[in-house]
């Protein structure tokens, strides 16, 4: 089933990164977006996930692309996390108000908390070109995003 977002503008979004400072889906205009939000950092998958897009250097070294991990955790849980791992690309805040960007990408489980793991990848336009969520504690694969990656950008 293909995600209701892609075709259409990506919802806009002000969130807070791990330094402390605000960015909008405004501010990635101009560039491809890699949009991945994950449940909670630290835990196993999560974290995981985030090393295998640290060591992605052929997503994160293209000047076309941007990677942009979001969590419903604080600007310093996910500073913590970055650091502890070494991921130097932006991680953002959906704390408070608590998972309004992962509810606008509809991948927050309002029962739980959190936001479920929901990739989107955005064109420099901002349009939503592909999307896939991911059922709880299932793990995404880096090579889908390298395949659509390519796809959409060469």
């Amino acid at each position: 089933m293909t995600n209701p977002l892609v075709g259409h503008p990506a919802p806009a979004f002000s969130l807070t990164d791990q330094h402390g400072r605000q960015v909008s889906l405004d501010d990635l205009r101009g560039t491809a977006t890699l949009l991945v939000f994950v449940p909670f950092a630290f835990s196993d998958t999560c974290t995981n996930e985030l090393i295998d897009l640290r060591d992605a250097a052929d997503l994160r070294s293209r000047d076309d692309l941007r990677v942009v991990v979001v969590s419903c955790d604080s600007m310093y849980t996910l500073k913590a996390w970055g650091d502890t791992h070494r991921f130097a690309e932006t991680l953002l805040s959906d704390f408070w108000p608590h998972g309004d960007a992962s509810r606008d990408y509809g991948v927050f489980n309002p029962r739980k908390g959190l936001a479920t793991r929901g990739t989107f990848l955005i064109d420099a336009e901002g349009v939503v070109r592909w999307a896939v969520v991911n059922p709880t504690g299932e793990a995404r694969d880096v090579d889908d995003y390298r395949r659509e990656v390519a796809a959409l950008l060469g």
